[in-house]
């Protein structure tokens, strides 16, 4: 679904270049997890299929957006902005935490 910006016309024009690479950069993290979700075991394989679906609820909020400014406040320069989003969320947390607590140890 494509939504339409909001702001000034050089807003708007900047923006509009902005977001492909936003969303290239949500297809990198998520082409990611999921490659590694293919190396796991079924159990961690849930948790991160967890993550990815995370991850596309964040893209389809960062996407909807529809003022040009957020984009170029907040996404003209990428770093690791998608993987703080994910970080922050208290169901990335919860599933961190859960590995945490679950891990044994693999040597001693």
């Amino acid at each position: 679904m494509q939504y339409e910006l909001t702001g000034t016309p050089n807003q708007i024009e900047w923006a509009e270049q902005i977001k492909p690479q936003v969303n290239a950069e949500f297809d990198r993290v998520s082409n990611a997890f999921r490659q590694l979700a293919g190396q796991q075991t079924a159990a961690k394989q849930m948790d991160t299929l967890a993550v990815i679906a995370i991850l596309e609820e964040k893209r389809m909020e960062v996407m909807a957006n529809s003022e040009a400014g957020y984009f170029i406040l907040h996404w003209q320069e990428l770093s690791d902005q998608v993987r703080l989003m994910i970080a922050r969320d208290p169901r990335y947390q919860e599933i961190k935490a859960k590995r945490a607590t679950g891990l044994k140890p693999e040597s001693t």
